[in-house]
């Protein structure tokens, strides 16, 4: 089973709820392999079935049609005949036609030979049929029929994927799998209707990228590079497109393009800020003058009348109003009645140049940064105009219509980010866009009523492959994916592009790398982004990373060599490179904090630095001059190491490092876990963090040396149950002696042990080591256990969840910085005061230590979702046991909009987190339940964290506490 059962089993079965009389069989598995239960035959015994269509059908579903011929081909070897305007003569048919345009098939429905009562009229609806006589001298056909001309060809290609012609083919290099034989099951299969209107994407920032590659290959963005995105864009079910607009002017640039995407079905768009059909590079040249429609209005109302001129006929959805030049607000002496100006005007040009009225040419008008504030403030906009709505640009959504918003004739849309340029920092280079997140988001859009538009931002379009798959699978029915599904949905993807057998390691790889990804943008790594000396976190990280590489290293060792092109790029690749750019980051944090110890190894850790800046280098050009014989040069050509601001670099370039003259007899240094300083430089006496029995934890010393020439070490300890890895040996750069605790020789209460460090060099340094072991008779933990002096809970662990009939918690697999999150659904359901029977998730615990000052501190991790409503934000509470719960309002001090880059948002999202803090009272150790309130739909939880005073800086959260 592949990916249709999930993307497609819901519409397809209550596409026809209008007309139960008619059978419609499950479309996930119609494509068969072998000729059991009377399937037609597409191809069997070395003979393919003929294609045939209508001489007046529309020339777009025509050339698809010499595409599906080709896909036949390369799944059986054996390419059937493609005839136009003539039955040739053959027992079996493969009918393809548009209802009312197809002679073939309008015959059909006049004969009764098929039914398309719930076919007809519909918007890029298919039926899939196999019918016996459908012609005189014809025993069978296959029958393909469109409502219109895209649903004509998305059942052909539905076909061509359920054959084993992964839509990424080309794109990807994802090899067909062969078959001798391919058959379509009889029956009578209904496509259904798309639940978002218009999908699509938008290829944007691409330099030095896309644009170069396109221009080595085909001299720019014309129609033979077109003709590539189209198809693809048809083989994923999408009609709408945003082109590539940076330096390229999509209408002019090549007459050829706009004319090609309408004969394939494509609706072709201008950016938020490029309105009336002409792109922002057509200004310049065109001598416009000044872009501003105060001082300079008839020269941009002839500008944009000659965009609706040029568009004619073609089938576009037109943007209005307008921002500065660049892409930019338009300035502080914009006003609402100018905007509202603006777009009065356009819309007159509209109706003069087509002839119609307006409301019958489809329009959006973006609310892109700024522009929100103004349609907040009153701004009128007109009601067939679609609202393209628009997430931050690091995909949180930034405004929704309420539940109960009065219907617009001209609806919502969403204009959504895998890529930006921009503030705090650009993100251009690989997949940071996890489904769980991308899900959460568009299902809080599309249960509140915007589904006229979904608009993606894709960069260079690799490597968002997975993301774009799903986003475009997604809005073809949001109500078929839900989010216990995500996990299945990666598998069956990975199933696609690479078999079944290595399906579920591939999708675990899938969906790790782009989680880890989104930790930190790798854009905005820095060697101080993970803690080095708290939780063991950075070398954590490195270590997740490096679990990947290895996992997919062993997969693509595996694999058939066909399938090694498309591992690389759409697996290995970016796992690789990512690993090795924490890595680099790692290694270069632990060479400035050696610098400043005076560490031998200091160099070595440079030297590390700068050979993983090689690597980088390495990676790249393999992807780029050996991967698929070079066929994707350039496209790792973005820069992503060395940012200075939020703009990229022009290049690469290496963290600066340090090196330092290393003498031949150097000193004993010691330092300990979670502690920068270091012994003997420091003369307070050195502590590692307590062990206690409940938590049985390990901590380690790190000596190290500060000469070349190796020292030599004794340990000793005045305590009989401290465990060290080594009591003695040889530093040549530094070594960890691991320490641990033999409780069975430990008496029940708390004790103190030395720990002396001794050199051949004269160096001594004494540790301090606290234990404390419970009478587990007496003190009987329940849940998360308190350790070292906080308790860390991952959201989907709790304890209890309390759902009522209308509102229900739902955990979300790999969403977040850790483990995962939880979430109340529907997002459309509030509580207005907490309280017993309303939601609430339980997370029992237990403080070994009496807090001081008798409170303690809880840290509510969230994702760092948008106050989308305005007003007073969106809140939840926080209590222990029966106290009187403590609403939070999560946007609370974050009035200043994200557009203007206040610090609150570019925290946020460079964090991907925002963390509430709250005070609790708590007088004694002892067993307790934390209790997290709904009040607010769409807050996500990813983690709580209870502060006793032992709470480390990182940048992950404390990991979580054991559970008992």
């Amino acid at each position: 089973m592949f990916l249709f059962s999930i993307i497609l089993g819901f519409s397809i079965l209550n596409a026809c709820t209008s007309s139960p009389e008619l059978q419609v069989t499950s479309i996930s598995d119609y494509v068969a392999f072998d000729s059991g239960n009377k399937a037609m035959s597409i191809v069997s015994e070395d003979k393919a079935t003929p294609i045939v269509l209508s001489n007046n059908e529309h020339s777009g579903v025509i050339k698809m049609a010499s595409l599906f011929q080709k896909d036949i081909e390369m799944v059986s070897g054996i390419s059937p005949k493609l005839e136009i305007g003539k039955l040739p003569q053959s027992d079996m048919l493969i009918v393809v036609g548009t209802i009312g345009q197809s002679h073939l098939i309008d015959q059909l429905v006049e004969q009764g030979k098929i039914d398309i009562q719930d076919v007809k009229g519909r918007w890029e609806n298919s039926l899939i049929q196999v019918v016996d006589n459908p012609f005189e001298g014809v025993e069978k056909a296959l029958i393909i029929a469109g409502s219109d001309k895209r649903g004509t060809i998305y059942g052909m290609f539905d076909i061509s994927r359920k054959m084993g012609v992964s839509p990424w083919y080309w794109w990807a290099d994802v090899p067909v799998k062969k078959h001798d034989a391919i058959f379509v099951k009889n029956g009578r299969y209904n496509l259904g209707e798309p639940k978002v209107k218009y999908r699509g994407i938008f290829l944007n920032d691409e330099e030095p990228a896309l644009g170069h590659w396109a221009i080595e290959n085909y001299g720019g963005f014309n129609h033979q590079f077109y003709e590539k995105v189209f198809e693809l864009s048809l083989r994923l079910k999408a009609n709408y497109l945003w082109p590539a607009m940076w330096w390229a002017n999509f209408n002019s640039d090549d007459p050829m393009n706009p004319k090609l995407a309408d004969e394939l079905g494509i609706v072709m768009g201008t950016t938020h800020h490029e309105p009336m059909m002409r792109s922002h590079a057509e200004w310049k040249p065109y001598g416009g003058g000044e872009w501003n429609y105060a001082t300079n209005k008839g020269q941009l109302d002839k500008f944009w009348q000659e965009g609706i001129e040029r568009m004619g006929n073609y089938e576009s959805i037109v943007t209005l109003a307008m921002r500065g030049d660049g892409d930019v607000a338009m300035g502080e002496g914009t006003n609402i009645s100018l905007l509202e100006n603006i777009v009065e005007e356009q819309r007159k040009i509209i109706a003069d140049v087509t002839g119609k009225p307006t409301e019958e040419t489809p329009q959006l008008w973006a609310l892109y940064k700024e522009v929100q504030e103004y349609y907040e403030t009153g701004m009128q906009v007109p009601d067939d105009v679609t609202l393209l709505l628009c997430d931050d640009n690091w995909g949180n959504v930034r405004h929704l219509p309420k539940i109960d918003a009065e219907p617009r004739s001209g609806g919502y849309g969403m204009y959504y980010h895998f890529d930006f340029v921009g503030g705090p920092r650009s993100y251009k280079w690989l997949n940071t866009s996890p489904l769980p997140r991308v899900w959460e988001q568009m299902n809080l859009t599309y249960q509140h009523g915007v589904d006229r538009i979904w608009l993606v931002n894709v960069g260079d379009l690799k490597p968002m492959e997975l993301p774009v798959s799903f986003f475009l699978d997604y809005a073809w029915n949001p109500e078929a994916i839900q989010a216990n599904d995500l996990e299945q949905y990666t598998i069956n993807w990975a199933a696609e592009q690479f078999g079944a057998e290595y399906a579920d390691e591939i999708a675990w790889l899938l969906r790790m790398y782009p989680k880890y990804n989104a930790r930190r943008k790798p854009e905005s790594l820095y060697s101080d982004t993970y803690s080095l000396t708290n939780y063991r976190e950075f070398e954590t990280v490195v270590n997740d990373y490096q679990v990947l590489v290895q996992k997919a290293e062993a997969i693509y060792d595996e694999i058939a060599d066909n399938q090694k092109d498309a591992f690389y790029q759409l697996v290995y690749q970016p796992i690789q490179i990512c690993s090795n750019l924490n890595e680099l980051y790692y290694y270069h944090a632990k060479n400035l904090l050696y610098a400043e110890q005076g560490r031998a190894s200091t160099n070595k850790m440079a030297n590390k630095v700068k050979e993983l800046f090689k690597k980088d280098a390495e990676i790249t050009e393999h992807f780029h001059t050996q991967l698929a014989d070079g066929k994707w040069n350039h496209f790792m050509a973005q820069p992503h190491i060395g940012y200075t601001s939020w703009q990229q670099p022009d290049k690469n370039y290496m963290p600066s490092v340090k090196e330092i003259k290393i003498p031949e007899q150097g000193k004993l240094g010691v330092s300990v876990e979670g502690n920068e300083l270091w012994w003997p430089k420091e003369r307070s006496l050195a502590k590692l963090p307590s062990f206690d029995s409940f938590n049985k934890q390990s901590f380690y010393i790190e000596l190290f040396n500060t000469g070349s020439n190796p020292i030599d070490y004794t340990i000793s300890t005045n305590s009989d149950w401290l465990v060290l890895s080594s009591d003695k040996g040889e530093v040549k750069q530094e070594q960890r002696i691991d320490v641990s605790v033999d409780w069975t020789k430990v008496e029940v209460g708390t004790h103190t042990a030395r720990v002396k460090v001794e050199s051949t060099v004269g160096e001594t340094v004494e540790l301090e080591i606290i234990t404390r072991k419970y009478n587990h008779e007496e003190v009987k933990p329940k849940g998360f256990v308190e350790r070292n002096g906080y308790v860390s809970m991952e959201a989907p662990h709790f304890t209890n969840a309390v759902n009522t009939s209308e509102i229900t918690w739902q955990s979300i697999s790999d969403m977040g910085k850790t483990l995962g999150a939880v979430t109340a659904l529907p997002v459309s359901k509030r509580v207005e005061i907490p309280a017993e029977g309303t939601p609430v998730l339980e997370y029992a615990f237990t403080l070994l230590e009496k807090p001081e000052n008798g409170e303690v501190e809880i840290q509510t991790y969230l994702s760092p979702t948008l106050n989308y409503f305005g007003g007073e934000g969106l809140r939840f509470a926080i209590s222990i046991d029966d106290e009187t719960p403590q609403i939070i309002n999560m946007h609370e001090g974050t009035e200043v909009p994200d557009w203007k880059y206040p610090d609150w948002w570019n925290n946020a999202v460079l964090n991907s987190i925002i963390v509430k803090k709250s005070t609790h009272k708590v007088s004694e150790s002892g067993n307790y339940v934390l209790k997290y309130w709904l009040v607010d739909p769409a807050i996500v939880l990813q983690k709580l964290v209870i502060n006793n005073g032992g709470v480390k800086p990182s940048y992950l959260g404390a990991p979580e506490s054991i559970i008992k």
